[in-house]
């Protein structure tokens, strides 16, 4: 049983073939060499996938050139035209790529990690001196509970409608939202949906560790168009900090509690003092967990009980999987 070459991969085998052609290829030994040619019904077949493939990648910008041998003109080959093909040298400096760093660490936890590890192993070869882990504790990243920001994206690209159970922030009451999702925002490590509350008649903001389940598209796609807002000035006013947290940090511990830090008070028994705003206490409580006897909260007292609670509910774990 014959199997289909797929036309993108013969396409790039084409380019390939003619990449690293010593000199011009014909037609022939472009239909002997190329993967997918040789499973072509007949002659006429082949010339309407090759040309078609010919068209395509000029298209895409590939400068193909047709070369006439002068002896024997029946003789068509084909080659690239380097001088028009090829990029210059790509350089990086060295904090280049820590911002590069800092943008792709933003998708670690979420569908995009692998293109995004991927493209920067590939820039990092190119930069002197760069510091692979120099920005860990510093990005932004994408936490597991964010999961409806894959469905918000796919979303806002198609202009489609969606519905989410949300927990308020003030009374922790959830509630069903029918929102036309504008963008995606970021502030304080966290991610918020800008959008049209449906119900509400208003622009909303939300955020979406505050987002209960999952996302669902509703309605047709290309439904609403997005309007000029100042995005980053509704994101300060609807999202300001509520919890101002006093943290003790031991040294050399919490990095990106660190970054955040708007004011440092010195130090108390070999500790760091360090104070962290914040509009979600929830989050932060998990954050601060996640550090254990590194990071003590200080105040206020009801951030302290949501880090001891997790905390004893770890222990409880532990404690049930000795037994």
């Amino acid at each position: 049983m014959v199997t289909r070459v797929d036309p993108a991969e013969r396409l790039l085998d084409l380019l390939i073939a003619l990449r690293h052609a010593q000199g011009r290829l014909t037609k022939s030994a472009i239909r002997a060499s190329v993967n997918g040619y040789r499973d072509a019904a007949n002659d006429v077949a082949f010339e309407r996938m090759f040309e078609r493939d010919k068209d395509l990648l000029r298209q895409l910008g590939v400068p193909i050139v047709t070369d006439v041998d002068p002896v024997h003109e029946d003789a068509v080959g084909y080659r690239l035209d380097t001088a028009g093909y090829e990029l210059p040298e790509v350089t990086f400096t060295a904090a280049e790529i820590g911002v590069l760093s800092l943008a792709a660490t933003v998708w670690q936890d979420a569908h995009l990690h692998g293109s995004a590890h991927r493209g920067l192993t590939k820039l990092r070869v190119v930069a002197e001196g760069a510091e692979p882990d120099a920005h860990l504790g510093v990005a932004l990243r994408v936490q597991a509970s964010e999961t409806a920001l894959a469905p918000l994206l796919d979303a806002i690209a198609a202009r489609q409608a969606v519905t989410f159970t949300y927990r308020a922030a003030s009374t922790g009451q959830e509630t069903r939202r029918h929102v036309q999702p504008w963008r995606l925002l970021s502030r304080d490590r966290g991610w918020y949906l800008l959008g049209h509350d449906v119900d509400r008649d208003a622009a909303r903001l939300f955020r979406l560790s505050r987002v209960v389940g999952s996302v669902r598209a509703t309605g047709p796609t290309g439904a609403f168009t997005v309007p000029d807002h100042d995005a980053q000035a509704l994101l300060a006013g609807g999202a300001g900090a509520v919890v101002r947290a006093v943290l003790a940090v031991l040294p050399e511990r919490g990095p990106a509690l660190r970054a955040r830090a708007v004011e440092r008070r010195g130090e108390v028994e070999g500790r760091d003092v360090l104070v962290v705003e914040t509009d979600d206490d929830a989050s932060l409580a998990a954050e601060v967990a996640s550090y254990g006897a590194a990071v003590l909260v200080l105040d206020p007292p009801e951030l302290r009980e949501q880090v001891l609670r997790r905390l004893r509910a770890v222990a409880d774990l532990g404690e049930a999987a000795r037994g």
